[in-house]
Parts: C-alpha cells; sequence; structure tokens
C-alpha cells in the first residue's frame, strides 16, 4: 500500500514515514509541504491513502482533500486527515467532502499503521469513539432542524437501524452482536446502505445521520 505524507512541518513528515516504512506492507513514496503542493504529488504518484495535515499555510487540508477527492478518476485515493485534538470544524468539513476519517499525530505506530491498512481497504470512520465524540461537539453547536431526504425512505427499518449504528460508532462486528447477525450481513447492510444513500464510505454516513436527524449529538 503506498501512501503520501502531506504536513507542513518537515520533521512531523520524516516521523510518520519512518513508521510506516517500518512496516512490511506500506511504503511511504511521497511528501508534500503544503495543499498545493499535495495535490501535484498525488496526481503524479497515485497513492492508495493521503495522510493529510488539516491546517497549512497557502492551501489547507481542507481545500486540498476537496480537489483530491473531486477528482472524477476512479482510482482517486483515500484521505486520512491529521490532526491534534483541539479540532473543529475543520475535521466535520472534511469528512463531508469525503475524507475516510482522521487520526490524532500523536497516535502509536501501530495505531497509524493499522488506519493506513483499514482505509486503504476501503473502510472508514476510524478511532469510532473519538471520531463520535468530535462530531457530536461539532453538531452540538450547529443550529436549525434536521435536512429531510427522500433517500432515506428507500432504507428498510433494518438499514435504518444500521446507519444508525454506524453513526454511534459501532464496527461491524459490534452491529452484529447488537443485531444477533453475521457479520458478513452487517457487511451486505452497509453496502446497501452506502448505495441507496448515495455514499462513499462510513464516515460520510456519520455525517449524512447527523445532518439528517437519524441521530442526534449527545
Amino acid at each position: 500500500m503506498t501512501v503520501v505524507i502531506v504536513d507542513d512541518q518537515a520533521m512531523v513528515r520524516q516521523g510518520l514515514g519512518a513508521l510506516l516504512n517500518a512496516q512490511p506492507d506500506l511504503q511511504v513514496v511521497g511528501e508534500a509541504a503544503d495543499g498545493a503542493e499535495a495535490v501535484r504529488e498525488v496526481a503524479r504518484l497515485r497513492p492508495d491513502v493521503v495522510l493529510m495535515d488539516v491546517r497549512m499555510p497557502e492551501v489547507n487540508g481542507l481545500d486540498a482533500a476537496a480537489t483530491i477527492l473531486g477528482s472524477p478518476s476512479p482510482d482517486r485515493p483515500h484521505v486520512l486527515m491529521l490532526t491534534t485534538f483541539d479540532v473543529d470544524d475543520y475535521v466535520y468539513e472534511a469528512l463531508r467532502i469525503g475524507a475516510s476519517g482522521f487520526m490524532l499525530k500523536d497516535a502509536p505506530a501501530d495505531e497509524l499503521a493499522r488506519a493506513v491498512r483499514v482505509v486503504a481497504q476501503g473502510d472508514s470512520l476510524l478511532a469510532p469513539s473519538v471520531t463520535k465524540r468530535l462530531i457530536a461537539e461539532v453538531t452540538k453547536s450547529r443550529s436549525g432542524v434536521p435536512r429531510e431526504s427522500p433517500r432515506l425512505q428507500e432504507l428498510t427499518p433494518r438499514e435504518l437501524e444500521v446507519l444508525e449504528l454506524i453513526a454511534r460508532g459501532l464496527s461491524n462486528t459490534e452491529i452484529a452482536t447488537r443485531l444477533f447477525v453475521a457479520e458478513q450481513t452487517v457487511k451486505t447492510h452497509v453496502s446497501r446502505v452506502l448505495t441507496k444513500l448515495g455514499l462513499r464510505d462510513r464516515a460520510q454516513a456519520v455525517v449524512f445521520a447527523y445532518e439528517h436527524g437519524v441521530v442526534t449529538a449527545g
């Protein structure tokens, strides 16, 4: 699995690169110091995953991720946002535009490597407990009535239940245990939910669920 690391601090790029290159199945193929360079390097190198810092000078990580994820290319990479714990709306917006989740910069090496593998395989919403807490904090600050979506009516009651559990941060295994079904059955439900709602991955499903009132913060 190939990775491009984007961060305006050289020491961070080098440190993350050393951690990932120590894994037998991961290879850092490029680096970028800002969003504009990231877009160019990703187009040139076509990595499986991009580790993208949120805050950078010139073109920030959010704008760069939007450009990368907005590409019509079928082999566009998955984007994993890097941040410190003092996150804000940037994380929420990153998930909305299609980022596969986010990781804290000081995460343990094995956790970071696992995150890259999970994202490269098409799964999303890493560190569910942290993600749920952060999205909840963001949505608490958002006022207004949840948006309506006719697409929700296309979901079966079981699919709607699965969507709610995804939004609450449960993994497929945990959902299977909660619903007393096989994990493969859950995977099938998740795939159908994403298809019917026109979503790319679980991260977008969480945001959709909060925005449309399937679950509420708190």
